[in-house]
């Protein structure tokens, strides 16, 4: 099975080192000297590193047979992947690669039925399910523990707990006002007239 492990970014220098955007929960061992890589396109590989380093919190790669800034520079944007055995898990006790999530059945603590995870898209501040519905919409559920209270890869689903608003439209709506006495006739919002 392959897997996106990072992003190549622009050059950095004039020896051949490129930035990357790291897609793996694992750079150590996915991003290490000498492993070999396939790419997207794939006529830019494949690529073997050569030498990794972090500077300035980014991780900076050289790859064998890149050596000036010119070739760095033409593996702008090349997707770097990784041929991982699917049977492989991640070392951390609550953490999935995205292959194992996929095509899992979503259903709340009390067994209704959500949809069907299609998608994982990784953010900056968390990772996001996005769900199938069975009548083909789609919704994206935080991959937070809060909300996803259980993942059963034996039974191929995971257990939500969500807010109000979150899979249906019933959203609870806080307001700081008794709904019986509000005088709302000018259409205007909140806040007294001074």
């Amino acid at each position: 099975m392959q897997l996106v492990v990072a992003r190549i970014g622009r050059a950095h220098g004039i020896k051949g080192e490129v930035t990357v955007e790291v897609r793996t929960d694992e750079p150590e061992l996915r991003l290490a000297p000498g492993a070999v890589l396939a790419t997207d396109p794939a006529s830019a590989g494949p690529l073997t590193i050569a030498t990794g380093r972090v500077h300035s919190g980014r991780l900076l790669l050289r790859f064998e047979g890149v050596t000036d800034r010119n070739g760095a520079e033409a593996l702008r944007n090349t997707l770097l992947i990784a041929d991982v055995d699917p049977a492989e898990l991640p070392e951390g006790e609550d953490e999935y690669y995205d292959h194992q999530l996929i095509d899992l059945d979503v259903v709340t603590a009390d067994g209704a039925e959500v949809g069907r995870i299609t998608e994982i898209s990784h953010l900056p501040t968390q990772d996001l399910f996005i769900v199938e519905r069975p009548d083909g919409s789609e919704v994206m559920i935080p991959f937070v523990e809060e909300i996803v209270t259980e993942i059963d890869l034996a039974e191929q689903r995971a257990v939500i707990d969500p807010p109000p608003g979150l899979i249906d439209d019933r959203a609870e709506i806080a307001s700081g006002r008794d709904e019986s006495g509000g005088s709302g006739e000018s259409g205007e919002s909140g806040g007294d007239e001074a």
